[in-house]
């Protein structure tokens, strides 16, 4: 802050200025006040400064007080009136902490103790105090005097209800090494009821792992995770689970619920790493069975018969998501062949309106992604087969899949799966589907997919080189 300019004494009054900056200087207090207010501005906060440290022993402490602290009505832990012993905990980084307990009540929970403390007779104890132990290098001093307290407690469960899963781990590991068996029945006990987030379910399984605590009821904990646990089979066959999870999905009747428990079977196949869970046989076996569906309802639709025409989209949408359950486990190329082979369906196509029809389509769309990508390797006279059957009816449902679709069609992501499906094939091949494409193009516009980057690859393949 800059000073009062000086004062003009060709004026006969000062300024309100001036009298409001001279006004505390009347006043040794005030004066002291204000040369204060004024310092604190100066020294502006500097940038990017780091955040205080926190000291983590400090707080370790902190609550280790509390807890020595807190005693309800009646309950002798850390009484130094009525203690005959002293026992010190220490840790390795460096905490240790001294508290008053009970050696009777000690021996009578703890085997550890109970072994410990036998050897000590009656005459070791000095009259003027008890006697004094201590246990070095624990691992959580803090846990460790956690489970000291649940041997002063009745009710052990109300207590550990207090406590969220990992405290109980802690605690139950304390209370498995130094055989409190009491402790170690309370904490199986409530992590059988508690629930579980899935980072406490990978605690929860590799702690019991490590204590072989099955004779004690570790086991009914781990029933939840396991179902070798739970029916003592050998094992994990889940194909039959698996398989009665795809038919229910391709059976259900809510469409809005078929779609979110898609995604889900989907998203959970994808994540299993082995893939052993379901047989190529189960998946083709299913798949055939929407297929006959399909042409079922097709060609009565072709037909004019009109009734339960909804389920050529309904079995359209089925074989669109096994086949990307089969492209996933790179398993497609028969399904491929098979789709590719149906030409009574791609012949009736245009018979059936084009409003309960396009969702077939999707499985084409489907298709040449995936050769597009690399997913799917099948030879060349499958691939030219499958445009041979069903690149005009792709042609024909295209405007009314990219306006209709509700499943996010990715126009971009089908013209370059196309694109690509059209360039594996050889180059006298390319040029008859291309030109084709190039007239069709030219006359429809937005309801035609644009390929002009595959068309333009086959040209300078066929006139530059």
């Amino acid at each position: 802050m800059s000073p009062p300019p000086p004062t003009d004494k060709t004026r006969s009054s000062p300024t309100l200025f001036e009298m409001m900056a001279n006004e505390p200087d009347n006043n040794p207090r005030n004066r002291t006040q204000n040369q204060a207010q004024i310092q604190v501005p100066i020294s502006a906060p500097r940038q990017n400064q780091p955040p205080p440290v926190i000291d983590k022993q400090a707080l370790t402490m902190q609550r280790i007080s509390d807890l020595l602290s807190t005693r309800s009505p009646g309950n002798q832990f850390n009484d130094p009136n009525s203690s005959d012993m002293k026992l010190t905990l220490s840790s390795k980084d460096g905490i240790s902490v001294s508290m008053n307990v009970h050696r009777q009540i000690l021996v009578a929970h703890s085997r550890f103790f109970a072994v410990k403390l036998s050897d000590r007779s009656q005459e070791t104890n000095e009259p003027t105090g008890p006697y004094s132990v201590e246990i070095a290098d624990c691992d959580d001093v803090e846990v460790y005097i956690e489970v000291l307290r649940l041997m002063y407690c009745k009710d052990l469960r109300k207590m550990l209800m207090r406590e969220d899963v990992s405290k109980v781990l802690g605690i139950l590991k304390v209370s498995a090494a130094i055989g409190f068996d009491a402790g170690v029945l309370s904490c199986l006990e409530y992590l059988e009821a508690a629930p579980w987030t899935e980072d406490e379910e990978e605690k929860v399984a590799s702690l019991l792992a490590e204590l072989r605590l099955e004779n004690v009821g570790a086991g009914e904990v781990l029933k939840r995770v396991s179902i070798e646990v739970s029916n003592g089979i050998d094992g994990g066959d889940n194909e039959e689970v698996l398989l009665k999870l795809l038919h229910v999905v391709l059976q259900g009747k809510d469409e809005k619920a078929r779609r979110e428990m898609k995604e889900l079977v989907l998203k959970m196949l994808r994540e299993n790493p082995s893939q052993n869970d379901l047989r190529k046989e189960s998946l083709y076996s299913a798949c055939d069975g929407c297929l006959e569906l399909l042409q079922r309802h097709f060609l009565r639709a072709a037909s004019s018969d009109l009734q339960d025409v909804n389920q050529i989209a309904r079995q359209a949408d089925n074989l669109h998501w096994i086949l990307d359950i089969l492209i996933d486990r790179q398993i497609a190329e028969d399904f491929l062949k098979s789709w590719a082979s149906q030409s009574e369906l791609s012949a009736t196509h245009s018979k059936v309106p084009a409003i309960h029809r396009f969702e077939v389509s999707r499985v084409t769309a489907r298709l040449f992604v995936g050769i597009g990508k690399g997913q799917l390797l099948a030879s060349k006279e499958a691939r030219f087969l499958l445009l041979q059957t069903w690149l005009v009816p792709f042609y024909n449902d295209f405007g009314w899949m990219m306006r209709r679709s509700s499943k996010g069609v990715d126009r971009h992501l089908i013209e370059d799966g196309l694109s690509n499906t059209i360039l594996t094939l050889p180059l006298a091949w390319q040029q008859d589907i291309l030109l084709a494409w190039f007239d069709r193009f030219l006359n429809s516009g937005e309801d035609c997919p644009n390929i002009q980057r595959g068309f333009e690859v086959w040209w300078r393949r066929a006139f530059w080189r």
